[in-house]
């Protein structure tokens, strides 16, 4: 089986910047409330006209760049996304057509905030045969439309981004490998985070708009429960199989959803602050992004190099959620 590395990385972020005393001015709430119990500041949204696929496009041009391969070298392009830009086609259709990757099968996978991890997976398994040598794999997420603004423990959680990676065959230790994958789900808890309208049992309507059924909706209290059970589990899992303490990890890279499920999950595993990376106080939850963008980052910034071994691990609506090892 061929081994698998990340050659390059790649983000996008809108340029509108929505910060905490926004929603001051439109539900009841304060800057102080909302960094209190969650850590944010502000986040970034598309302005209106923007899709999944214009931030896609940005993020995984970058990562190609780092790379050093040309968008018509890949053979694989997939997306973790729920936000795609329509119904049909795919947003890994539309990023293939935008990028010019004319010999690459591109699709998306729905899982979530995990859809990053869970595109990873797949690329990875499509590549170790041989089979195909130069995937792209993006998670992004446009969840600003999907939010109640009346609502405010969902509307100030959430931002928009995209992040990607350009992953090649490994040429051994010094060019990084993927080591470890976990990816679970448990669909009886489907009701804890979803979006009830706009698929095909309540299809686009004007009562399915009337009552707001479009909106993302949360029961906060219990998905922070499960959140923390399964982060742990699906980490402490991987870990063990590679025979990884905590005290071996350069980086961990949570799911930014809230900070204080991050703190947790993090004392839990045995992993100081020192070594956590976090972007939740400037983008909130970008869902499927939180992990590639902070990624990205990270790697730009001379944060994390190479041969730093890397602990990735993501929570959302399914439920879903999985972890990644690899060395970097």
């Amino acid at each position: 089986m061929k081994k698998i590395a990340i050659k390059g990385t790649g983000s996008c972020s809108p340029e509108r910047v929505v910060p905490n005393s926004y929603f001051e001015t439109i539900i009841d709430t304060s800057d102080e409330w909302i960094t209190t119990r969650t850590g944010i500041k502000e986040r970034r949204m598309i302005e209106k006209g923007q899709a999944m696929s214009d931030l896609a496009t940005l993020a995984s041009a970058s990562a190609l760049q780092m790379a050093g391969f040309s968008a018509d070298e890949l053979d694989l392009i997939v997306i973790g996304t729920s936000t795609a830009d329509m119904l049909s086609p795919s947003c890994g259709c539309m990023v293939q057509h935008r990028l010019g990757a004319k010999k690459a099968v591109a699709f998306d996978v729905n899982a979530a905030c995990p859809g990053f991890i869970y595109g990873l997976a797949v690329a990875q398994k499509f590549m170790q045969d041989g089979s195909y040598s130069k995937a792209l794999v993006v998670g992004g997420e446009i969840v600003s439309n999907r939010l109640d603004y009346k609502d405010r423990s969902t509307c100030v959680l959430f931002g928009d981004g995209a992040g990607a990676v350009v992953l090649g065959h490994s040429n051994g230790n010094d060019d990084g490998e993927i080591l470890a994958m976990d990816i679970e789900s448990d669909g009886d808890l489907w009701h804890l985070i979803h979006v009830p309208g706009g698929g095909s049992r309540i299809p686009a309507s004007h009562e399915m708009i009337e009552k707001g059924l479009q909106y993302v909706r949360m029961q906060g209290n219990e998905v922070f429960k499960h959140a923390v059970r399964t982060l742990v589990g699906s980490a402490r899992k991987i870990m063990a199989e590679q025979g990884i303490t905590s005290d071996e990890i350069d980086w961990f890279i949570p799911h930014q959803a809230n900070i204080r499920i991050m703190d947790v999950v993090a004392e839990k595993l045995g992993i100081p602050t020192e070594k956590v990376i976090v972007t939740v106080h400037k983008y909130g939850n970008t869902s499927a992004a939180t992990i590639p963008v902070a990624f990205d980052e990270a790697v730009r910034s001379g944060r994390i190099r190479k041969g730093d071994l890397i602990l990735v691990n993501s929570f959302g609506a399914g439920l879903t959620w999985g972890a990644t090892l690899f060395r970097y």
